[in-house]
């Protein structure tokens, strides 16, 4: 149960022996600096009788500051174990927290958000008194908009799809990169998805913006309607076990860590009922649970790093957790990430993929009903709809099933794979109700490259290939590829069982470096982004396909920016 305290340490001061009419104070909102100095929201998130997990909200009204420290005493004994973003000291009951490198900046009027475990005996009061700088807070007890705990803060019952009705949160962080591309302003105002992709994320990276700010921002642009924000919970302990480009900063064995740093911190941040009006679309772990299924054992595809992460449970095991803590909160929909069609589409991928997100969603405390639906095609590029053949076609006796390109796949398309495979996770016990999202921001194929109809019936793979819209060298392919152009425009209920079409992925935003980039992120080169890279067992040794000169995964890709406009289908006008 969450717990809180009401105390207000600092009176404002009243001038006394001031004559003439009184003159009514500024509203905070329109004040620089407000005449309360700091507010500091302390909750008891988890409390199992000999020890819990606290998450600790400062909100600066005084000048802004470049770097900060908390500092207050309890009233027991109880000890601080561990931290997250923050780094947290005691001596004796006195505990001061100050910044991390990436979290000092605290403008006029933000707020910064970090956790803490820690253990005690006896009774676990509340801190009474904060200070931020030397300077006394205000204690925020969460009755007029603080409150949260256990995952519970929203007061709302979930719509059977959240985007019917609703606006969907533009980013401005990424709104602004593409509208300062030439011809960018043309898609600077469509939604995309917000990536926390490491701890850092939560509080922002590099004086970027936090997961809380984000959410204030969604406020703001909400209005008196309904409004979407789509967050990517994406940092796995070994994430990324079979490509390189998008490593995570969790080793293999750091579930712990998973769960105290990284989603406890988010559900204290989504629990907040000051968003309870939102509806909060989680896209979980991508790419996690489908590895498990095809690069692990005998398989030709596999990789020692996923075989580990399968012997190791912990994929599993944070999905399940993610699920259980996010999905406690009644504004949140979790969607779970189901690979795409040339990934799973395989009779030998395909009902054991069910199986596996299945295992996931009823472990760790998490139910089915934990699970709003699915996404496929994240950060993709399969084609939403081949018009030019499909898997029932033959050519001189020969199927569809045996060109080169499908590859006895039962699925040439994502909208046919995301529906049929909806019905198989209902199968396995998925509630009926369940949603598919498709991510299109990259996989519109148009430009002049685009087949006007279908290929020549000299031959199946004449006939596929003359006709595919999706124009990559192999559907393995997924770095930075070369030709692809941005897809249908992010709208909700465009099709039976799909919530919506959505641009998870920021068009823009690099898939991973073309060559050996250091950096302090966490992620490594993958020779599938190298355009050079002639290929391995899970692209049938072909040629990459993928774009030169491309930065590290996430940073911005202009060449890729102005590439994706150029072959946007439905065309940009």
């Amino acid at each position: 149960m969450s717990r809180t305290r009401t105390a207000v340490f600092a009176a404002l001061a009243l001038v006394a022996g001031v004559s003439g009419p009184a003159v009514a104070a500024a509203p905070a909102a329109q004040a620089a600096i407000s005449a309360i100095p700091c507010t500091v929201d302390y909750k008891i998130q988890n409390d199992w009788g000999a020890g819990f997990t606290a998450a600790v909200t400062i909100t600066n009204n005084s000048a802004a500051k470049s770097s900060w420290a908390v500092k207050w005493s309890y009233a027991g004994n109880q000890k601080v174990s561990s931290y997250w973003n923050a780094k947290v000291s005691q001596s004796g009951t006195a505990v001061t927290a100050s910044n991390e490198t990436y979290n000092g900046t605290l403008a006029t009027g933000g707020s910064v958000s970090f956790g803490f475990n820690g253990t005690y005996s006896g009774s676990n009061a509340v801190p009474t008194a904060f200070t931020l700088d030397g300077v006394t807070c205000n204690v925020d007890d969460g009755s007029s908009g603080g409150g949260g705990g256990d995952g519970g803060g929203g007061t709302g019952t979930r719509v059977d799809n959240p985007y019917s009705g609703a606006k969907v949160y533009v980013n401005p962080e990424w709104s602004a990169k593409a509208a300062a591309e030439t011809g960018g302003s043309r898609i600077s105002d469509q939604p995309t998805g917000v990536w926390l992709d490491r701890i850092a994320a939560i509080n922002g990276v590099n004086g970027g913006m936090g997961l809380r700010d984000h959410l204030d921002a969604a406020l703001a642009q909400k209005g008196s309607g309904e409004e979407v924000v789509q967050l990517v919970v994406y940092d796995l302990p070994g994430r990324d076990c079979a490509a390189l480009a998008s490593n995570g900063e969790l080793g293999p064995t750091e579930i712990d860590k998973y769960k105290t740093q990284f989603i406890d911190p988010i559900a204290a941040i989504l629990s907040d009922s000051k968003y309870a009006s939102l509806r909060i679309v989680t896209t979980i772990e991508i790419d996690s649970l489908p590895n498990l299924v095809t690069n692990t054992g005998s398989r030709a595809t596999a990789t020692a790093n996923c075989d580990t992460m399968l012997a190791n449970g912990n994929y599993v095991k944070g999905v399940g957790y993610a699920l259980a803590k996010l999905g406690a909160i009644p504004n949140v929909y979790n969607y779970l990430d189901a690979g795409h069609h040339g990934w799973l589409g395989w009779d030998d991928n395909f009902a054991p993929a069910a199986n596996v997100f299945k295992q996931a969603a009823t472990s760790e405390g998490a139910t089915v009903d934990d699970v709003q639906g699915f996404i496929t095609n994240t950060a993709n590029y399969s084609a939403l709809k081949e018009n030019n053949f499909t898997v029932n076609d033959s050519v001189n006796g020969t199927s569809v099933r045996q060109s080169k390109w499908v590859d006895w796949n039962r699925y040439v398309d994502e909208l046919s794979f995301a529906q049929a495979f909806r019905t198989e996770l209902v199968s396995v016990g998925f509630n009926s109700g369940i949603g598919m999202l498709i991510d299109t921001s990259r996989n519109g194929w148009g430009g002049s490259a685009r087949p006007a109809g279908p290929g020549p019936t000299t031959s199946v793979d004449a006939y596929v290939d003359g006709g595919r819209y999706d124009r990559r060298i192999h559907v393995g392919n997924w770095c930075n590829q070369a030709g692809a152009g941005l897809g249908e425009r992010p709208q909700a209920s465009p099709a039976t069982g799909i919530d919506a079409y959505v641009w998870m992925k920021p068009p823009g935003e690099s898939d991973g470096s073309s060559s050996a980039i250091a950096n302090d992120e966490g992620k490594g080169f993958d020779q599938m982004c190298d355009p050079t890279y002639t290929g391995n067992a899970r692209n049938g040794n072909s040629m990459s396909g993928a774009l030169p000169n491309a930065p590290l995964s996430g940073h911005w890709f202009s060449a890729q920016f102005q590439q994706l406009m150029a072959n946007a289908y439905p065309p940009l006008s």
